[in-house]
């Protein structure tokens, strides 16, 4: 099956404070399928987040090449970037990041506007992934008025905003308790299946990463495959 993400050769290189070179990521090589979950996990300060940025086209590679369906990160433009990552990726993080003054529904159909879908199909769209994420009920609603499973669902349901060909996820569970933990692990990997949406997760958490097809840990600078028996909490 063709990959929809592939990385290659990617090193990522800081300026610490002294102004020495800090190498965070080495040469990670990675290719996801489509509708696969891949986690992400490894000791803080690793490189997970540096990583998952990279692949996100958030940040620049030092050196190393990602590609999403065929396109080269490295030789497009800002603005085939810009849409890149309106049209084809999607971003859930740790803190949901919600617009607080505009409703659930208002929240999902942003992105859809974005991509320039006329107001009703935008409608129309946050409504189903709403409803899939079990918030039909709570689409007027604005964030201050949701719990924090509940917001976090619908930071969900905005990355699937514009059937996107990869979700990209750091630390989706780490600011809820453990129920709603729960709740999320199992809607991302019921997503990941049924939207046939490739979905990298960086995390600590034991249970999502258990829920993945595949484990990867960033180990000195690299990925290297995990037993998930032995997946650390």
């Amino acid at each position: 099956m063709t990959p929809v993400l592939k990385a290659s050769g990617l090193r990522k290189i800081y300026r610490g404070g002294d102004g020495q070179p800090l190498e965070i990521l080495t040469d990670v090589n990675l290719e996801v399928a489509p509708g696969e979950f891949v986690a992400i996990i490894g000791a803080s300060g690793a490189g997970k987040s540096t990583l998952l940025h990279l692949l996100g086209a958030l940040d620049a590679p030092t050196a190393g090449r990602v590609e999403l369906e065929g396109i080269d990160y490295g030789l497009a433009s800002a603005t085939e970037l810009e849409r890149l990552r309106n049209r084809r990726l999607g971003f859930v993080f740790q803190f949901h990041h919600l617009l607080r003054d505009f409703t659930a529904l208002e929240n999902v159909m942003m992105p859809i506007r974005i991509a320039g879908v006329e107001p009703e199909v935008a409608r129309a769209r946050a409504e189903a992934l709403l409803a899939q994420v079990g918030l039909a009920a709570r689409a007027a609603h604005r964030p201050a008025a949701l719990s924090g499973g509940e917001q976090q669902r619908v930071a969900v349901a905005r990355a699937l905003a514009n059937d996107p060909r990869l979700v990209l996820a750091d630390e989706p569970s780490g600011n809820l308790d453990l129920h709603n933990a729960e709740q999320l692990h199992g809607l991302l990997a019921t997503l990941a299946r049924d939207f046939e949406t490739a979905l990298v997760v960086v995390t600590h958490n034991r249970g999502l990463a258990s829920r993945a097809d595949r484990v990867l840990a960033v180990d000195a600078g690299k990925l290297v495959p995990v037993d998930r028996v032995g997946v650390p909490s």
